[in-house]
């Protein structure tokens, strides 16, 4: 059994230490320093920022409030507000702000998040198009800094990095550490075109990019990782804005982050699948040889090793428990002794502690460029410890989802 179990653990440990040392090899390459130094244009092109809405009139203030505080010519900036059919008080609170001239308001029946965005960009006059969810909001600076990336025509969206807003609980600051470890993985593979995924949360594309390649799509209730594919298949690239800080509210219940997660999972799933040509594609480069298919292979690598977890916790157990029932019992501790030259010690635990190691090493890195200054703790501990198994029980659900066709409501 152990054997069998380390044949399967070894190749997956070289994969997650390769792709890490790629990625930070990456971090170093001179277009991705430049890329951190980039802050401001010389010109400013005009752009449209759409914030699709369906019942968020507790958040879309804060989020348009964000975007009129955004250090960009006024004449060069305009919000369209798009409401979805709300049956909340979204609809009044977007009308607020009717008066300013920056910002458009739109209703429309509930039809949908993709159409929302079309509606919105058929309004739009501007060179460029961003969407911004009504959850999120962004950082006065990131719009300058997200349009200083457009440095070349081929360039057909860039990407901002993306964190929790004001994380309090345990559960939220598990995954501050996990969007802090995206932030340094988006922006090393986006110096070698690398990225599948325009965020809703604050990406920013040429609306040039609709006018060739078509509106967003349903694409399983994942557009934008469907437009991002279009995208590489198209041959447009994606870059990524480090510096350009954009805030999202997390799901507060593990309940909430399952069902947020397992809709991105089985979106991935089924969107790849529908652009499987991509896949280890060499004319797709790094996308199409390395990120794809990694991302596959953590899909089912996380479900891989909760099973290995759970097998090797009970065998430890089982053995425990044969073992004292094989000693008499006794209440004198004076036996027990700590000895650091008998740590059960092997290949596979060094292996996996440096992996561990780079992993810590990208969330801090990711901090950094992201200029946030984040405390950690016992919540660093719990995302490696606890996290990874949170996340094998949606990478199961949208696996099933896949194989069954099952389709999940977006809430």
């Amino acid at each position: 059994m152990n054997l069998a179990l380390d044949i399967i653990i070894y190749p997956l440990l070289f994969v997650a230490l390769f792709f890490e040392v790629f990625a930070l090899l990456s971090f170093f390459d001179k277009d991705a320093v430049a890329r951190r130094k980039r802050r401001e244009n010389v010109s400013y092109p005009t752009v449209s920022i759409i914030v699709p809405c369906f019942n968020e009139g507790s958040t879309v203030k804060g989020t348009v409030d964000s975007l009129l505080a955004v250090d960009y010519p006024k004449d060069k900036f305009s919000i369209i507000l798009v409401n979805d059919g709300s049956t909340d008080d979204t609809a009044d609170v977007m009308n607020s702000y009717s008066a300013n001239p920056q910002v458009a308001v739109l209703h429309q029946a509930n039809s949908g998040k993709h159409v929302a965005l079309n509606n919105g960009i058929a309004h739009a006059t501007s060179e460029f198009v961003g969407c911004l969810d009504a959850d999120s909001f962004v950082t006065p600076q990131a719009l300058k800094r997200v349009m200083a990336n457009f440095d070349d025509d081929k360039i057909g969206a860039v990407t901002s990095s993306l964190s929790v807003h004001a994380p309090k609980t345990l559960l939220e600051r598990m995954q501050e550490a996990e969007y802090l470890f995206g932030i340094m993985l988006r922006h090393s593979m986006a110096t070698f075109n690398g990225l599948y995924v325009t965020p809703g949360p604050f990406t920013v594309f040429r609306k040039r990019v609709f006018e060739e390649l078509g509106p967003f799509r349903s694409a399983h209730q994942t557009e934008d990782m469907e437009i991002a594919l279009r995208l590489q298949r198209a041959g447009w690239k994606i870059q990524n804005a480090p510096s350009a800080s954009v805030f999202t509210k997390a799901p507060t219940t593990v309940t909430g982050l399952v069902k947020q997660r397992t809709r991105w999972s089985t979106g991935f799933l089924r969107n790849s699948f529908d652009y499987r040509d991509l896949i280890g594609n060499p004319k797709r480069g790094v996308l199409g040889l390395l990120v794809l298919p990694l991302a596959y292979v953590s899909v089912f690598s996380g479900i891989l090793l909760l099973v290995i977890s759970m097998i090797r916790t009970t065998e430890a157990a089982w053995n425990y428990v044969a073992r004292a029932l094989e000693v008499p019992f006794t209440w004198d501790m004076s036996a027990l002794t700590f000895d650091w030259f008998f740590l059960p010690i092997s290949t596979i635990s060094i292996l996996s502690m440096v992996a561990l190691a780079i992993v810590f090493a990208f969330i801090f890195i990711g901090a950094k460029i992201a200029e946030k200054d984040t405390r950690f703790g016992i919540s660093l501990i719990l995302y490696f410890l606890v996290y990874n198994f949170i996340a094998a029980i949606w990478q199961v659900r949208a696996v099933a989802d896949v194989i069954t066709n099952t389709k999940r409501s977006w809430r």
